[in-house]
Formats: structure tokens, C-alpha cells, sequence
């Protein structure tokens, strides 16, 4: 079967990422390949340039999607770029590009072994990370491997590609979702870590792969500033505690 791929990438007030010319990168390797491919930009009503910079360079390019949304959080952004995907794979990257799409190419040929899922990894180093951010980052792979996927070194490099019909089977039963968490601005959280947690506990093989990845991220919506960075790491902390609290209620059964 001949391969096709859907590709959704969140947007939230990404322009300085624009200005960059990132979707020139996408479409400029995308263009070269084989395969059937579409992007979907999943806007989560940015309050920045993004969606007039987004529809200009989608009305010139082909195969590339814009959907505007009232604001709702990564997760919902994700998700409505899910029920949009028509091809049998689809690929979550961020808009940064931090991990380049050509990196795609490692991801692909592994569900020709039986792979449902296939991560990207950036392993455990962050070199281009402040050191505020690297003791956070450091704090999380800690707790999330001492108590969920300690076979999964990094579980929030923002490149994932999955089966389409298995993770729009299990990514709306996310406690984001389930139990209407806050929807206010673009917080980082482990949402990730219950999907791939899920994914596992369904039985379905996940493939973790090493990825190019430079901190390219020159948006407004995150920072390396002590008040961030408490703030992340409690709703990290708490995210884990309540994928552990649902697997021992049984509601991942």
C-alpha cells in the first residue's frame, strides 16, 4: 500500500516562528517526497499575526489546511487536526520545527515492523535548554520514569507519528477532555505521557526513535522564567499523579 500521511501542527501566536519561514521548511521537503501527505494548521485563536500569515501561505501552497478555532488548548487543537486527518498516518509536530519535519524520514519505515506508534526522542540531554529549564526537565524524567513508561526515555519531544485509526481511538479519552480540564492558554502539560501510557496499556508497540532536535522556538508562549517554571513543574507533578490515580481506579482498562 502506497504510503499517505497527515501532518497537524498546532498553532498558538506562532509568529515570530512564521516570520522564520518554518512552513517554507515543511513544504520545501514534504514537496520532494513520494508518498501522499497534507498538513493541517490546527490555529488555537491566536491573538497574534499567526492566522493572517498562515492563510496567505496556505492560498499559495498546496496540500496544506488552516482550521480556526475558538480558543481551547493544545490538546483540542491537536485533536480537531485528528478528525481532519484523511490518511492512514498522521504525524503531531510543533510549528517551531525544534525537531525538523525531514526527520520524518526515521519515523516511517518503522510501522513496516509492526509499529502502531513511532516518538521521536531527543534522549536525555537538552543542550540549548537555560538551566532553570534542564533541572525541570530533569525532574520530570525522573518522577515519570520512576512510576509510568520507564522503557520511554522521552515522552515530550513534540514529534509523534502514529496509526490514524489508533490514536483517534484512544487521544479524546485524555483527562483533558474526560474530566474538562482548564482550557486557558497554551500551558505545556504531560498529556502526552497519558496518551503514550494508554497506547502501552491497550497493547499497542511503540517505537522510540533518536531525532535531530535544536531549541528553535522563538514564540511568546513559553519562557525559561522562575514563575513558569514553578507553575510547570506542579501541573506536571499533578498530571502524573493523576494518570497513576486513573490506573488504579481501572479507567484505563
Amino acid at each position: 500500500m502506497k504510503l499517505k500521511i497527515s501532518i497537524i501542527i498546532p498553532c498558538y501566536n506562532e509568529e515570530s516562528n512564521l516570520n522564520r519561514g518554518v512552513l517554507n521548511e515543511v513544504y520545501t521537503y514534504l514537496s520532494k517526497q513520494t508518498y501522499k501527505w497534507e498538513v493541517i494548521i490546527a490555529n488555537d485563536a491566536s491573538t497574534d499575526n499567526s492566522l493572517k500569515i498562515i492563510k496567505q501561505f496556505v492560498a499559495k501552497h498546496k496540500n496544506f489546511k488552516i482550521i480556526n478555532l475558538s480558543h481551547g488548548g493544545k490538546p483540542s487543537a491537536v485533536l480537531v487536526g485528528l478528525k481532519k486527518a484523511r490518511y492512514p498516518l498522521v504525524l503531531f509536530t510543533d510549528m517551531d520545527q525544534s525537531t525538523p519535519i525531514s526527520q520524518l524520514s526515521k519515523l516511517l519505515p518503522h510501522f513496516n515492523n509492526g509499529f502502531d506508534v513511532v516518538i521521536g526522542s531527543r534522549g536525555t540531554t537538552r543542550k540549548s535548554f537555560s538551566a532553570i529549564r534542564k533541572l525541570m526537565t530533569l525532574v520530570f524524567l525522573s518522577s515519570r520514569r520512576l512510576f509510568l513508561l520507564p522503557k520511554i526515555r522521552d515522552t515530550q519531544c513534540g514529534f509523534k507519528a502514529f496509526k490514524t485509526d489508533v490514536v483517534k481511538k484512544i487521544f479524546p479519552k485524555l483527562s483533558f477532555f474526560t474530566q474538562k480540564r482548564n482550557k486557558k492558554g497554551w500551558t505545556v502539560s504531560a498529556y502526552d505521557v497519558e496518551l503514550l501510557f494508554m497506547l502501552q496499556k491497550q497493547g499497542y508497540k511503540i517505537k522510540e526513535v533518536p531525532v535531530v532536535w535544536v531549541n528553535e522556538d522563538t514564540s511568546t508562549t513559553k519562557g525559561d522564567n522562575l514563575e513558569r517554571f514553578k507553575k510547570e513543574s506542579i501541573q506536571m507533578a499533578k498530571e502524573i499523579l493523576n494518570v497513576l490515580v486513573n490506573n488504579l481506579k481501572g479507567k484505563y482498562n
